[in-house]
């Protein structure tokens, strides 16, 4: 059993002051306490406008009440107050940042589990099988598999899953080109992976498509009916109906070019760490949202218009009408996705689902939850839009038909080139094999990719530098890396660690560590409420940064008494702890040497 954390005792506290001064009936979760910010006075701030308003009472003389009482009552925790404009700033005791640290070294789980459990479904990827997968996919990739990590850290259940949109025109389209252009080529024929082998017919057929409208332009056509008229469309647009007809011939080759994508999609993934436990595909669920149609019309949720299509009139709700069903009968995706997301509750009964999707679909995600909850489904307050901002690259946005578009397995092999480059320009690896030597350049790539794609705000966009991320000195993975291995570097040179009891008062970067180290839980636990996995990386980080200022001011092994050792060695000890743990909340793994 967990011993009760040092900020749930603060918290306790207050509400005890709450309730016996002011009759407050709030629970300790309820309080705002956040660090106390480097130019103030104080360990823990408890922001005091919310209560005040509560409570009827001026701030300022609110928090003067509370810390009088506090220190009074607990002066074992409590070391003093200060009352700055709205703020409480309450210094602790550093026998109990002491006691509360050694505590944290003995107790199995770093982060304590969540008050109530629940079953979430997390989806990402989600690509398609006419071309590899890029930058914008890892971004994507990360964000779900590390968000997955993170409530799964709290104690939720979490199940993670994947969609492949595996059928359609664009698939169509690499298919006819492969048919024109291929002579019964194949990947193993031409060395190349699968998906960068189907893509390279997609692209093809963007070609062959281009030059049959410039013809079909030149010979006196407008552009609009050349776009319509162009061979090599129409045969596609027939290939989807044959797809759709069943056609033994069209599913045949429809199933052998996926094979082939997903044989290169799952290389990409397991390089870059990334797994799922379900996996949809689109050719089997886009049928699934027509019996909601029904249900809707039946409802009067939905409408149908004199052409026969089926619409949904949102404007009540600030946005507009919506197609739900063509009038020839054939879904559109908002149907496809009320159809999977009911599989989905069936299969798994999901308390939340969280979607994966860049914030080009909003829109898309709003009008889902919005349908759902007017066909009264259960699950629907459950529906979340993890929506994240594009990847840009210094020269600007990615755009596939102009070939800016970064391929996510070149620039993983790109990464790892870079991290060799500097590696071997810092010169400290003679002693590894060859063998170990590719294990860490494959390490460092991959930490340097992960934590510059997460330690972003999802919300945001972002722009994606290579050189800049795989930097050794500054806020990215390998920084973090190196002082995870710096620290086994010391703590292999102790052998046997001295035990002593720490009554020591803390110096300044001493405490800085500790208090650090406490809020590693309570940083998970917001990471895991915002669905934010950036609030992780900036605090690894944030540890990283203070343990090599704290190392370059205090002596570990040569510590000026054996007790200042014990005490840095746990330090040190916990430290490498934490950060080998966040970093794992990210999908990285941090080597013990480099």
């Amino acid at each position: 059993m967990q011993t009760e954390s040092l900020s749930l005792q603060v918290r306790k506290a207050i509400q005890e002051a709450l309730v016996t001064g002011f009759s407050w009936n709030g629970q300790p979760e309820a309080l705002v306490i956040n660090q106390t910010k480097p130019e103030f006075e104080g360990d823990l701030t408890l922001v005091l406008f919310g209560l005040a308003k509560t409570l009827g009472k001026a701030p300022d003389a609110l928090g003067h009440s509370i810390g009088e009482w506090l220190t009074d009552k607990h002066p074992a925790l409590f070391a003093g107050f200060q009352v700055v404009k709205g703020f409480l700033n309450l210094s602790i005791q550093d026998t109990k940042w002491i006691e509360s640290f050694q505590q944290q070294t003995q107790q199995a789980s770093l982060v304590e589990a969540a008050s109530v459990g629940q079953r979430v479904l997390v989806e990402y990827s989600s690509p398609n099988t006419n071309k590899p997968l890029h930058l914008g996919h890892l971004r994507n990739i990360f964000l779900g598999w590390s968000i997955s990590a993170i409530l799964g850290k709290i104690g939720q259940s979490v199940v993670k899953s994947c969609v492949v949109n595996d059928r359609g025109i664009h698939i169509c389209k690499s298919m006819i080109a492969w048919q024109r252009f291929g002579n019964g080529a194949t990947p193993d024929d031409t060395g190349m992976k699968g998906d960068h082998f189907v893509g390279h017919y997609y692209v093809l057929f963007n070609e062959a498509y281009k030059k049959e409208m410039e013809e079909l332009i030149a010979g006196g056509m407008t552009k609009e009916k050349a776009e319509q008229e162009a061979p090599i469309l129409k045969a596609t647009q027939e290939m989807l109906l044959n797809w759709e007809k069943g056609d033994p011939e069209t599913l045949a080759l429809w199933r052998t070019m996926n094979g082939w994508v997903y044989a290169g999609f799952e290389q990409t993934y397991q390089r870059v760490g990334a797994d799922f436990d379900k996996t949809y595909y689109e050719s089997e669920t886009y049928l699934l949202g027509k019996k909601f149609v029904e249900e809707g019309l039946a409802t009067d949720v939905f409408f149908r218009k004199p052409d026969g299509s089926i619409w949904i009139d949102l404007t009540e709700d600030g946005l507009d009408e919506k197609l739900v069903l063509r009038k020839d009968g054939t879904s559109v995706y908002i149907t496809q996705d009320l159809g999977l997301a009911q599989q989905k509750y069936d299969e798994f009964g999901y308390d939340q689902s969280i979607y994966v999707i860049a914030d080009e679909q909003n829109y898309h995600m709003k009008v889902l939850k919005l349908i759902l909850r007017k066909l009264g489904k259960p699950y629907a307050e459950g529906i979340h839009h993890l929506s994240y901002g594009m990847v840009e690259l210094p020269t600007g946005r990615m755009k596939s038909r102009e070939g800016t578009v970064v391929d996510a397995d070149d620039l993983t092999q790109e990464m790892v080139d870079v991290a060799r480059k500097k590696t071997e320009e810092l010169g400290k690896v003679q002693d590894f094999s060859k063998e170990e030597l590719q294990e860490l350049y494959e390490t460092l790539a991959l930490g340097a990719l992960k934590f510059y794609l997460l330690r972003v705000d999802p919300k945001k966009k972002m722009v994606f530098n290579p050189e800049e991320s795989i930097d050794f000195q500054g806020f990215t993975g390998p920084f973090v890396q190196y002082t995870h291995a710096r620290i086994q570097s010391i703590l292999r040179k102790v052998g046997d660690a001295p035990r002593e009891a720490i009554v020591t008062p803390l110096l300044s970067k001493e405490k800085d560590l500790v208090v650090l180290l406490g809020q590693y839980s309570a940083q998970v636990h917001q990471a895991a409420q915002e669905q934010n996995p950036s609030i992780v990386a900036i605090y690894t980080y944030q540890l990283a940064k203070s343990f090599n200022g704290f190392y370059a001011e205090h002596a570990v092994l040569q510590a000026e008494t054996t007790e200042k050792k014990y005490l840095r060695l746990l330090i040190c000890q916990q430290t490498a702890r934490v950060i080998a743990d966040a970093m794992g909340l990210l999908g990285i793994r941090v080597p013990d040497r480099m």
